[in-house]
C-alpha cells in the first residue's frame, strides 16, 4: 500500500507519517527532509533555499522525481511531502491542515524561535511554495479535490489523527 501525506509546515505531516509508519509497520520517506538536506548542501537556511528554489524549477522537479521513483519501487510506503499526492500513484492520499496560529506554535516549539519570527516565516514560506507549485506544476495547493482524506490537526491530537487515518484507510480499502 502506498500512502501520501501532505500539508503545509506545522500541520503535523511528519508526526502523522511517523505514527502511521509505526502503526502499520510501513516505512516512510519525507520530502521535507530531502528539501532540508538540499538547503544544507547549498549552505542556505530553509527560507533562503525556499526563495532560491523559486528561481530554480529543477530543485522542485528533482525532489518530486526522487519521491516518485522511490514510491514506484516500493510495495508499501508512506510518502510525506506537501505535493507528493500529485506525483505518486498512491492508494490513499491524505492532506493535513491546521490554523496558522497552531502551525506557528508547533514550529516555535520545534525550532526554538520567537512566535513573531515564525509567523512571518510561515507566511513567507507558504506564499513562496504556493507561487512555485502553481508556476512549476500548475498545482493549486488550496484545492483538496485530489485527496481521499482531509484532516484538521488543530482539532485532533497526533494519536487521534493517526486513528482517523487508519480507520479511513481501512474503510477505503474494504469498499
Amino acid at each position: 500500500m502506498i500512502i501520501t501525506i501532505g500539508g503545509l509546515a506545522g500541520t503535523g505531516t511528519t508526526t502523522a507519517a511517523t505514527n502511521l509508519s509505526e502503526r502499520l509497520d510501513i516505512p516512510f520517506i519525507s520530502a521535507g527532509d530531502v528539501f532540508r538536506q538540499m538547503a544544507v548542501e547549498n549552505n542556505m537556511s530553509l527560507l533562503e533555499f525556499s526563495e532560491f528554489a523559486e528561481g530554480n524549477d529543477e530543485i522542485d522537479r528533482a525532489l518530486d522525481k526522487r519521491q516518485a521513483e522511490i514510491a514506484n519501487e516500493s510495495d508499501d510506503l508512506i510518502v510525506e511531502g506537501r505535493i507528493s499526492a500529485f506525483f505518486v500513484d498512491a492508494d490513499c492520499k491524505i492532506w493535513l491542515m491546521a490554523p496558522d496560529d497552531i502551525r506557528a506554535e508547533r514550529i516555535c516549539y520545534r525550532e526554538a524561535k520567537s512566535l513573531e519570527t515564525v509567523k512571518r516565516e510561515i507566511k513567507e514560506r507558504t506564499d513562496s511554495e504556493r507561487k512555485r507549485y502553481q508556476e512549476i506544476h500548475g498545482i493549486d495547493i488550496d484545492n483538496f479535490d485530489l485527496y481521499d482524506i482531509v484532516i484538521n490537526t488543530g482539532t485532533f491530537d497526533s494519536d487521534a489523527t493517526t486513528d482517523i487515518i487508519v480507520k479511513s484507510i481501512e474503510t477505503k480499502m474494504n469498499r
